[in-house]
């Protein structure tokens, strides 16, 4: 069985974590990165199966450990091959953006439509994702609001957000701005940065400047390099100086988020 220091007690019983979610997991073995990252590791080579999906995380992100995609990939594929749909569909997005494994958008759809069809939300989402782009698979709009329609019901904050979408743009139906609006509202009070700038920019088009701002300013602070830097180039385009010094304020926040991604990037 797993020993923490005698100072460090574990919170929960080896029993309770085999059957822990990673967040659960992750708050067991709480402190330090450095020493979380220990104690995950011997969990996950103890051959539980959370631990095993925690592990890749960390090794995929660098929190406590040095980055290892391709380490990442084979904890991920572990739990996979143990059953973890969560894990089925970590490989899928190892193959569609190439951590640890070259790019394989057909062999990415194919995993998140196993683990689709079995009920996981993040596949669903996934899914969806390919095939409204026609990546991996022939595009087909009609079965990408399938699946997402399928994540959206058990409250997936992106599901919604793309969902919202469909309706906004009127993709594969007419258009309902005001059902768009509500589900970017939900998924933006769940914390998904693209429906918070969505519902700023749908609140902005009503004429609330300030609302507007409010809501691109909490995209801003957790969206994603790549979005950040497409967000920036929308608002400088606008004429409100309030929203045009927003832009600039995220453009100088992009350099050294860039700068750690490629310096990752060239540690692999």
């Amino acid at each position: 069985m797993l020993r923490r220091r005698a100072d460090h007690p574990p919170p929960l019983s080896l029993a309770e974590i085999r059957a822990a979610s990673p967040a659960q997991l992750q708050a067991a073995f709480a402190g330090p990165p450095e020493e979380a990252a220990r104690w995950i590791a011997a969990a996950a080579r103890a051959g539980l199966l959370q631990a095993q999906l925690l592990q890749g995380q960390i090794l995929l992100e660098g929190r406590g450990v040095r980055m290892d995609r391709a380490a990442a990939h084979a904890w991920f594929r572990t739990a996979a091959q143990a059953g973890s749909l969560e894990g089925i569909n970590m490989v899928g997005r190892c193959h569609e953006l190439g951590w640890g494994v070259p790019v394989d958008l057909p062999q990415a759809a194919v995993l998140y439509r196993e683990a689709a069809e079995k009920g996981l939300d993040w596949a669903q989402y996934n899914l969806a994702v390919l095939l409204a782009r026609g990546s991996g698979a022939p595009e087909d709009r009609a079965e990408a609001l399938h699946w997402v329609r399928r994540a959206a019901v058990q409250g997936h904050p992106k599901a919604l957000t793309l969902l919202g979408r469909f309706l906004e743009e009127g993709w594969e139906g007419p258009t309902d701005r005001q059902a768009a609006f509500a589900l970017y509202a939900r998924a933006a009070a769940a914390g998904d940065f693209r429906a918070q700038f969505n519902l700023g920019t749908l609140v902005l088009a009503e004429g609330d400047a300030e609302a507007a701002l409010r809501w691109f300013r909490q995209a801003a602070a957790t969206g994603s390099p790549g979005f950040l830097g497409s967000m920036a180039a929308r608002l400088a385009a606008r004429p409100e100086p309030a929203l045009r010094a927003l832009a600039a304020e995220i453009r100088a926040r992009l350099v050294p988020l860039l700068d750690a991604e490629a310096g990752a990037a060239q540690a692999q």
